[in-house]
């Protein structure tokens, strides 16, 4: 798999891309991660990326040229299954489209900035659109981190057994997880469930049945409720 990040603050992106699983990922040949600095690709000398808004308002947007620049060039060297625009008004992410995306061969992410970009970017470009909540950020440099690390762990062969995502929460429909343990078996009072002790695979796995059904419904109560 092949990722393209555009950024007009590519510095956001650096560190996360290069710790822990991700870079393990790319380390392996799993995954190419590419950041572009928009500012590579802008049209004057003082390497201008942003301007005011037509109509009035606050804030800079992000102009257009450089974006068409540098997608356009990219297109022209391989073909892209999605590019993906990080945006309020976008489907909200989340597991489903995590694995249908991790099964791709080549991405674009798209990361606003500032006030946010020039529509005709989206209007041409965009394929997928995607908001990781209903809440704004600075950027959209945090919403493609999610996205990217999302992706990549469900890549085969990037996480090894003890990391499995097959047991994840949200990876078989909209359920939580049950709570996980490890030794020592008792800390400041606080004990294991006995159950998890015993050895008993059916008792355990029933359990953990309970346990994640209970989760769920708290977590679609607590989300139904705001």
């Amino acid at each position: 798999m092949r990722i393209d990040l555009i950024s007009a603050v590519p510095d956001l992106l650096m560190s996360p891309l290069q710790t822990s699983i991700i870079k393990r990922a790319q380390s392996k040949s799993k995954v190419e991660i590419y950041i572009h600095d928009l500012r590579d690709y802008a049209f004057n000398k003082h390497k201008q990326i942003d301007d005011k808004p037509f109509g009035g308002g606050p804030g800079m947007l992000l102009k257009p040229e450089p974006f068409f620049e540098l997608i356009e060039k990219l297109i022209l060297e391989r073909k892209y299954d999605e590019i993906i625009f990080s945006t309020p008004g976008g489907k909200i992410f989340n597991q489903k489209i995590a694995n249908k995306l991790s099964l791709k061969n080549n991405i674009i992410i798209i990361a606003g900035h500032y006030k946010g970009i020039d529509d005709r970017v989206r209007e041409r470009f965009a394929t997928l659109e995607l908001s990781i909540g209903n809440f704004v950020l600075s950027g959209g440099e945090l919403p493609a981190l999610v996205i990217v690390d999302a992706i990549v762990r469900l890549i085969p062969g990037v996480l090894n057994d003890s990391e499995s995502a097959l047991n994840d929460s949200f990876m078989d429909g909209n359920y939580i997880e049950a709570p996980n343990y490890t030794r020592p078996s008792e800390y400041k009072g606080l004990k294991v469930p006995e159950v998890l002790l015993s050895g008993n695979e059916k008792l355990i796995n029933d359990w953990k049945t309970e346990q994640s059904k209970v989760l769920t419904e708290k977590w679609k109560n607590i989300n139904s409720s705001e």
